[in-house]
C-alpha cells in the first residue's frame, strides 16, 4: 500500500513534462508545508471529472502521474512550486481529506523503449513540429514548434504527446498508453486528426473570405 499526497487539475500530467502550481487554498499550502519536509518531496496529480479546481468536492478520475518537486518558493506573490512528472499510477481508494486529497495507489510500470522505434519517433517529433508551427499561426501555445525534448528517447515521446495542443481527454488517453509503440502510435493519428482538423479550417476560412 502506497498513500501519497494528490492534487486533482484541470489538466493532465504527462511523464517527462514540466508542472507549475501557484499555491493559495488552505489545504494546498498545508501540504506545500508537508513537501518542504520530505527529503524527497513528490506528489499525485490526476484529472478532475468534474468539479472545479478550487474548493474541493470535484469528481476525480483515477488515472494519473506522480510529480517530483524540483522548487518550491514564491511565485508571482503566492507560494508556488516547480515539478516534472516522472511514473505513471492508478488510484485504489481515495482516503479522507485530511487537510488535502489523499490515496492508496499503484504504480504502473514505465514503458521500455525499445530502439527499432527510433525512426517512428522522430517521424513523429517532425510531424508534432509542424503542426505546432501551423497551430501556432492561429493563436499563442503554451509550447512551440522549438520545444526542447530529453536526450532520453522514452522521455521525448511522453513530451511529444505533452506538447499537443489538445484537450485533457485526449491527453488521458495517450498516458494509459501500454506499451511504447502504442504511445507514438496514438499520438501520430492525433497529430494526423489535428492537422486536419486544422487544414479543414483554413480552406474553409479562404473560402468564406473569398465570397467578400
Amino acid at each position: 500500500m502506497t498513500v501519497m499526497p494528490m492534487f486533482p487539475l484541470g489538466t493532465v500530467l504527462m511523464p517527462g513534462m514540466p508542472l507549475s502550481l501557484r499555491i493559495f487554498e488552505e489545504r494546498y499550502l498545508k501540504l506545500l508545508g508537508d513537501l518542504i519536509g520530505e527529503e524527497t518531496p513528490e506528489f499525485g496529480v490526476v484529472l478532475i471529472e468534474r468539479g472545479p479546481e478550487v474548493g474541493g468536492g470535484e469528481k476525480r478520475l483515477s488515472i494519473g502521474t506522480l510529480a517530483s518537486v524540483t522548487d518550491i518558493g514564491t511565485l508571482d506573490q503566492f507560494y508556488g512550486l516547480e515539478s516534472i512528472g516522472t511514473q505513471r499510477f492508478r488510484v485504489n481508494a481515495w482516503l479522507p481529506d485530511d487537510p488535502y486529497p489523499m490515496a492508496d495507489i499503484d504504480f504502473i510500470p514505465d514503458l521500455i523503449w525499445n530502439d527499432t522505434l527510433m525512426p517512428a519517433r522522430v517521424h513523429l517529433e517532425t510531424k508534432a513540429r509542424n503542426l505546432l508551427a501551423f497551430a501556432s499561426e492561429f493563436g499563442d501555445l503554451q509550447y512551440g514548434p522549438e520545444t526542447e525534448l530529453s536526450d532520453n528517447p522514452m522521455d521525448a515521446c511522453w513530451q511529444l504527446a505533452g506538447v499537443l495542443p489538445v484537450g485533457p481527454l485526449d491527453q488521458l488517453d495517450l498516458l494509459q498508453s501500454q506499451s511504447a509503440d502504442e504511445l507514438i502510435s496514438r499520438t501520430y493519428d492525433l497529430v494526423t486528426t489535428l492537422e486536419e482538423a486544422l487544414k479543414a479550417m483554413t480552406e474553409e476560412l479562404g473560402t468564406e473570405l473569398g465570397e467578400f
